[in-house]
């Protein structure tokens, strides 16, 4: 049996949960759950409300010791270089974006189970809160642009979760919304220009070489358009995109505005802790038993065991550049 502890995370203004005390009702092996001290507090949850269901409330440092370390956003966490070799990970890596964090779990040799490839069928697990990312996006991007989303002509890139929640929300207030998948992406190249509001929600392919949105076209797009990346993937579908924070959300390049913020859920961190608690309770006792590879969702989601890299995503992303450690 194991420990699994739940951290308090150090990204920048990153308020989520993974787990609420309302849902550790379901979970068998409570005296293997530890919580972080103050770990509801802006949720205005007490320690007593998680202590009440058995669990232990310790320290950020006595949370890095137990055996599996659970932060929604672990992967830009502070505490990476904290943990000890050996530990299992549980969060949102996104390990081939993110080569420098993979060198660093592998010299860690730990095992890691990344959310972002947590599916059911063809579920992802965290889809609501893929959802919430386009939904955030939208609300908190146009409140630096100066219109109203009625008054705008929008074009959404993607169709997936993502481009679904910033869909409704934009129709929701009134843009006149045309959506684009990489079937339309040819049509849009040649249509861009007519759009005063770009949305990217393409998860962008790490072996393209292009870009959707070249720097070069930002001079062809009206003035005063406004670009909204919410996959915020580095001069990926979107050239001049590069990350952007909630307290410092835009900037411009050429006379457009661009909006980049990579983790928007985290701006309705009550709703997003709802949604990851519902799910999360689920694989707690699986992870505590050490049953992952008895379980479809977590053993399709380990993608480095004990150092050694499971996922042919980043097997293939290193051949091709030349990473070899």
């Amino acid at each position: 049996m194991r420990t699994i502890g739940f951290a308090i995370g150090t990204k920048e203004n990153e308020k989520r949960r993974a787990i609420l005390p309302e849902d550790l009702r379901y979970v068998k092996n409570i005296d293997h759950v530890y919580i972080e001290k103050n770990y509801g507090e802006y949720l205005g949850i007490k320690d007593s409300e998680y202590e009440k269901y058995g669990v232990k409330i310790v320290n950020h440092k006595e949370i890095l010791e137990k055996d599996i370390i659970c932060d929604p956003k672990i992967g830009d966490s502070k505490d990476l270089d904290e943990i000890k070799d050996g530990k299992t990970i549980f969060g949102y890596i996104h390990g081939v974006q993110n080569q420098k964090i993979t060198n660093k779990l592998i010299e860690k040799k730990a095992t890691v189970i990344a959310w972002e490839d947590m599916y059911e069928e063809n579920d992802h697990v965290f889809w609501r809160n893929n959802e919430l990312a386009g939904e955030a996006a939208i609300l908190h991007a146009f409140n630096y642009y100066g219109l109203l989303p009625k008054d705008c002509k929008v074009a959404l890139l993607g169709k997936g979760n993502v481009s679904r929640g910033a869909y409704k929300i934009l129709t929701s207030l009134g843009s006149d919304v045309k959506v684009f998948d990489r079937k339309t992406e040819k049509f849009f190249k040649e249509n861009f220009y007519k759009y005063d509001v770009i949305v990217n929600a393409l998860l962008w392919d790490t072996d393209r070489t292009d870009h959707i949105l070249f720097r070069e076209n930002l001079k062809e797009m009206k003035k005063n358009s406004f670009i909204i990346d919410i996959s915020c993937d580095e001069a990926g579908a979107i050239e001049s995109s590069k990350s952007t924070t909630i307290k410092n959300p835009v900037y411009e390049v050429n006379g457009i505005l661009h909006y980049v913020v990579d983790h928007t859920p985290s701006i309705y961190y009550k709703t997003a802790s709802k949604y990851f608690s519902e799910q999360v309770n689920k694989y707690i006792d699986v992870l505590i038993e050490g049953n992952e590879s008895s379980n479809k969702v977590l053993k399709n989601a380990t993608i480095l065991e004990s150092g050694k890299i499971l996922d042919d995503k980043i097997i293939n992303y290193r051949i091709k550049r030349g990473i070899t450690n």
